[in-house]
């Protein structure tokens, strides 16, 4: 599993013209299945992005966790997380996991983050043509993928 998560002050989902989840203080997370993904990324994943301390204390240092600071989440599916770049210029999606695997293993990931941080948590729509804004707060964007852990 590879993500972006990124620190905002305020993030929205809209499919077809409707908005789906919107939150503000909190994190939004691009969330790439692959189809070597298991349970146990879902599990490592979901509890470093719960107790990830980027908000700030009272003294202006990255100390708190999502919980902490009363925020919220979104998590948003995305398959272009897992692009291979390496040979010409188009992208080859040839990792991401397909449907039958990425579902199951998102919505679990989804639910694990919701029990670990104890945040309300919202997604966008699993597969749809989503626009996503966001004000990025920092700018703090912290990558991570399970099959690389750092």
């Amino acid at each position: 599993m590879r993500s972006v998560i990124q620190r905002v002050s305020e993030a929205s989902v809209t499919v077809e013209g409707t908005v789906v989840a919107a939150i503000g203080t909190g994190l939004l997370v691009l969330l790439g299945v692959e189809e070597a993904d298991q349970q146990e990324d879902v599990v490592w994943l979901a509890g470093k992005i719960a107790q990830l301390r980027i908000f700030n204390d009272d003294n202006g240092v990255m100390n708190r966790s999502v919980a902490d600071s009363e925020g919220s989440i979104i998590v948003v599916s995305q398959f272009t997380l897992h692009a291979q770049t390496k040979k010409g210029n188009r992208p080859s999606y040839i990792r991401a996991a397909r449907p039958e695997t990425a579902i199951p293993l998102y919505e679990a990931f989804v639910q694990e983050v919701k029990q670990l941080s104890g945040c309300q948590v919202l997604t966008g729509v699993f597969g749809a043509d989503m626009k996503v804004r966001l004000l990025n707060d920092g700018p703090v964007t912290i990558l991570m993928d399970t099959k690389n852990r750092e």
